[in-house]
């Protein structure tokens, strides 16, 4: 039997997970690492411990297998996506710390590069706003203030986690990425499927750092034989939510996913046609096989699982994420609380990195009950924004059935993907196979490799577990949408009330 070993290296830990040929799970390893915020919405990591965890846990999960590396056929690796790293092409040491996705110190970049009027070039070549999520200002940053980097030209290599991961794996032979995660740096055409010499001089970032693009299946190189005790060909790449899409087998137009991890990401399949989205979405890459893209409306939420881990460690309420819907149950249903979630901004479809969250609707009743109820909601609300701009943004599919796929950490709370349903008046399907951010690395590893089958066969394999059906009364979904409505105003306005 073959296997397949995935690599998902995420925002707060690194898992490697080793499949069968059938799909089904050998073992899995896991390992978190340090955060670091040396100033108020600055996230940082540093590369030597992505790396470590990363091998640490692949090396865990090959011995937990009983496998050796000639048994495993490919390695796919997924990740992180927009997460910055910049290195020395000689030492291989990075320059600076990972500049991770959440951070938010380039706004004021970003600010200037409205008002001079970039962004409507910068979204038609690249299907994305101007915002300091993505990693192209991140680079530019570290350049400006690393003493001697903007000097060094074609010393410094830049990379997305998944490519910082491949030079290491690889001895330092391949400096290559894979095309979702090109799309992810505001420095990547989406059409022509090149990076844009336009785009690098607007945001700064030289030609010579940049990794070479393939299809998200592809033989990207060997990993060093002293790694794992012999040489293994990576086959798969593809950023995490890309990941999560493939894994979820959302290959034909119409399909949607939804991952609920640290935040939440959803994806809509719009085929080979990039969509132009009218409610701030963005436009991205899904994946590219044989150099053809298929394309995907996503909608980008910040905070999903963080606020429930802000209920445990910022609140102390709880002492485990599961406990979480138990205590919403409980709450007070005469209360109406809502948490705004903005702890480092709103995402997708506000945009505004500058506002702050905040609560509604506390009482003197109000207790962990109504917060722990608040947190859980506000992820369903958030996603009823996304559904509703992609449903503007996608009229076809009305008239398919509408369903949601769900995946990450969060789905194995009931409670909440039963009030998901409600919102969203819509079923909720959720999975056997709820890895499936590492299961679509391990697709596109396999597929190449030769384990798995086509995308249409793969489809197939899909199974549900379980068909979360809305129950709600369409008067209680309304009032309890417009409540969310007119919280997201109010933390709007608060940002309209300093400037």
């Amino acid at each position: 039997m073959s296997f397949v070993l995935a690599i998902d290296q995420g925002t707060t830990s690194s898992r490697a997970i080793v499949f069968r040929s059938d799909i089904s799970i050998a073992a899995r390893a896991q390992q978190e690492f340090p955060q670091h915020f040396p100033a108020s919405g600055w996230v940082e990591h540093e590369p030597e411990d992505i790396w470590t965890s990363t091998v640490m846990v692949c090396r865990d999960a090959i011995e937990r297998a009983g496998i050796t590396a000639k048994d495993i056929a490919a390695i796919g690796i997924t990740n992180q996506r927009e997460t910055t790293v910049v290195w020395d092409r000689a030492t291989g040491q990075a320059v600076h710390r990972a500049i991770v996705w959440q951070d938010r110190r380039t706004a004021d970049v970003c600010s200037r590069l409205k008002h001079d009027g970039r962004e409507p070039l910068i979204s038609q070549k690249t299907g994305l706003i101007i915002d300091p999520y993505f990693s192209g200002t991140k680079v530019a940053w570290i350049l400006d203030h690393v003493p001697g980097a903007r000097a060094a030209r074609g010393e410094l290599m830049f990379g997305t986690v998944d490519c910082y991961l491949l030079w290491r794996l690889t001895g330092g032979k391949v400096h290559a990425t894979d095309a979702t995660n090109a799309s992810r740096t505001l420095l990547f055409n989406i059409h022509t499927g090149q990076w844009d010499d336009e785009l690098l001089e607007i945001i700064g970032v030289p030609r010579s750092m940049l990794p070479e693009v393939k299809d998200s299946s592809a033989r990207f190189g060997d990993s060093t034989p002293d790694l794992f005790g012999g040489a293994i060909p990576i086959c798969g790449i593809a950023g995490d939510q890309q990941a999560a899409t493939i894994g979820q087998a959302c290959f034909r137009p119409g399909m949607m996913k939804s991952t609920y991890g640290t935040g939440c990401f959803a994806l809509l399949n719009t085929g080979s046609t990039p969509v132009v989205s009218k409610n701030k979405l963005l436009t991205t890459i899904a994946y590219q096989l044989d150099g053809k893209r298929t394309y995907a409306l996503e909608g980008s939420i910040f905070v999903a699982g963080s606020a429930v881990q802000w209920l445990r460690d910022g609140l102390g309420i709880i002492k485990h994420a599961a406990e979480t819907g138990p205590l919403a149950d409980q709450s007070d249903s005469m209360q109406s609380v809502y948490l705004v979630p903005a702890f480092v901004g709103l995402g997708a479809p506000y945009w505004n990195p500058r506002v702050r969250g905040a609560l509604f609707g506390l009482t003197r009743n109000t207790g962990p009950a109504e917060l722990a109820h608040a947190a859980l909601e506000s992820v369903c609300y958030q996603t009823f924004d996304l559904w509703a701009a992609m449903r503007a943004d996608w009229p076809s599919s009305e008239t398919a059935s509408v369903v949601l796929r769900v995946d990450g950490g969060m789905t194995a709370s009931d409670w909440t993907m039963q009030r998901l349903a409600d919102l969203l008046d819509a079923p909720v399907d959720r999975p056997v196979i709820q890895e499936t951010t590492a299961l679509g690395a391990a697709y596109l590893a396999g597929l190449n490799a030769g384990v798995y089958p086509e995308p249409t066969k793969f489809a197939d394999n899909w199974r549900l577990e379980h068909r979360f059906k809305p129950n709600m009364s369409d008067a209680t979904r309304e009032r309890k949408l417009a409540g969310w409505a007119r919280a997201v105003k109010g933390v709007l306005a608060s940002d309209e009330g300093e400037g």
